[in-house]
């Protein structure tokens, strides 16, 4: 399952595209139109900060903004910076990789190409789409 940190990370970079000026903007401001707790929302909104997605202003009239073009954000790189692997088993994981402790062979397990194959379609779906794609 997703994570309400990942989701509501999407849910506010989706918001924060959606205004016309990328002027700063509350954080009090994303949090009531997007339903999520503003303390919550402090710690997820820092994360994509540090990350390179945003900007943030300080004082009156200040708060986050894009500092990428929506086009320009990447959901596999927004989905690995607030979830992790994109693989669901670590055995399958093209950045995290680790072989499976109960498992003998690799390149006959069932559950190693169920996994390969899931991990491919999300990892096809989340790179094909930017935050522009996805904001309306």
């Amino acid at each position: 399952m997703l994570s309400k940190k990942t989701k509501y990370g999407i849910k506010a970079l989706s918001f924060l595209a959606r205004q016309e000026n990328q002027t700063p903007v509350p954080i009090s401001d994303i949090a009531k139109s997007e339903n999520i707790s503003i303390k919550f929302l402090e710690s997820i909104l820092l994360l994509l900060r540090y990350s390179g997605f945003l900007g943030a202003k300080k004082g009156k009239g200040g708060g986050y903004y894009l500092i990428k073009e929506p086009k320009d954000i990447n959901m596999a790189h927004v989905y690995r910076i607030l979830e992790g692997p994109i693989a669901l088993l670590p055995c399958v994981s093209h950045n995290f990789y680790e072989k499976c402790d109960d498992c003998i062979d690799e390149v006959n397990c069932s559950v190693h190409r169920l996994m390969t194959e899931v991990r491919d379609n999300t990892l096809m779906i989340l790179e094909n789409n930017s935050l522009a794609d996805i904001t309306f």
